[in-house]
């Protein structure tokens, strides 16, 4: 019989933290976007209140459902993940923003499907990966049919198109594999032909190239593409140590774009300093390892891949989005997780945690 022990408390404080940080920080970095566009300086406090309130919900949801259920849903949530990215390209259906198809119009609501195909793609992969361990040792039986299934996801999200999102999906696969026990060689052969396929996927597009070089040289092209590095650079330095103190950003008066989302940890540098940048990295830093403390725990395959896949997803698209940030890696559009101001991609990242914490529940 199943045993039920106190939730990771550590994990659970980590999350909560980087959450009130992001309701901080999201109020402060959009107050005067909100009153330019709609009058209204707490327009976006109020939408993200209602967002995170539905991620708590989401959370406790998901931390009460039990986990061999959930297994059982893992396809069907799948197959609506699937019919949702394709719908992204239907007229009337799909809404375009900054010359992509990510969303999905419901009257004054939008949905982001690709947050919805994450997660029920490591669910899924999970549980393929614990139906027959021993298979993992077979490329073609045990490796094969997860790649399958994450190249037919990364290619309807790159048909919208986001590189960014298919990065998280490949490395989070990565991960996954490497705790299923695959081999050296496959994970070293899938490693290389995976950084081909991104270099191919850079080369192949224009404004991804244009990306790159702004990358390695922003002040070549100030006013276009090194712009958005640059004005979050002149947000991070000014910070210093301590920040210029909460609520006093000066790069918040529309100089950086995106700064309540994309570029949101901008806003912790130049407000909070080098002290509450490295107080978020340290958070996520937290929840990394109780994460995977909670899956090499586990004794159950299923749990413990699954535990994998989430911290995965979560960690490696928070440091590509600090990164970018940064100036460490090329500008990608993809939100920093629980910090960010969003909808769809709070409620689902909400809904992976309360399953985490689920599964921390279930471990001695």
């Amino acid at each position: 019989m199943r045993r039920y022990h106190r939730p990771d408390l550590v994990l659970l404080g980590a999350i909560l933290a980087l959450l009130g940080i992001g309701f901080i920080m999201v109020y402060s970095s959009s107050a005067v976007r909100g009153y330019i566009q709609f009058d209204d300086p707490y327009h976006f406090l109020k939408a993200e209140s209602i967002w995170v309130s539905l991620g708590l919900l989401a959370m406790l949801v998901s931390y009460r459902v039990d986990l061999q259920m959930l297994r059982r849903f893992a396809k069907p949530a799948l197959y609506i993940a699937i019919v949702l990215l394709v719908a992204v390209k239907v007229p009337g259906l799909g809404r375009r923003v900054n010359g992509a198809d990510r969303w999905i119009g419901l009257g004054p609501l939008s949905i982001q499907p690709s947050e919805v195909i994450k997660l029920s793609m490591v669910l899924v992969m999970a549980h393929l990966l614990a139906l027959n361990p021993h298979k993992i040792q077979s490329f073609r039986k045990g490796v094969l049919p997860v790649l399958g299934l994450m190249g037919l996801i990364a290619g309807l999200i790159m048909l919208q198109p986001d590189l960014g999102t298919t990065l998280v999906i490949a490395a989070t696969t990565f991960f996954m594999l490497i705790a299923a026990g695959a081999k050296t060689s496959h994970i070293l052969g899938l490693g290389g032909s995976g950084l081909g396929l991104v270099v191919a996927a850079i080369a192949a597009a224009p404004y991804r190239m244009r990306r790159i070089f702004a990358f390695l040289d922003p002040w070549a092209d100030p006013l276009g593409n090194g712009y958005q590095t640059i004005q979050a650079l002149l947000a991070l330095g000014p910070g210093g140590l301590f920040g210029l103190g909460l609520g006093q950003s000066r790069q918040k008066f529309l100089y950086l774009p995106e700064n309540h989302t994309d570029f949101i940890f901008a806003m912790i540098g130049e407000e909070l300093g080098f002290v509450g940048a490295t107080l978020v990295v340290m958070l996520f830093f937290l929840f990394a390892w109780r994460g995977f403390r909670v899956a090499m725990r586990s004794e159950d395959v299923f749990s413990g891949l699954l535990a994998v896949g989430l911290t995965a997803m979560i960690s490696i698209q928070a440091m590509i989005n600090m990164g970018v940030v940064s100036g460490v890696l090329p500008v990608t559009g993809i939100t920093l997780p629980f910090i960010s101001y969003g909808g769809t991609s709070l409620v689902f990242t909400m809904l992976g945690v309360g399953v985490l914490l689920r599964i921390s529940r279930e471990i001695r």
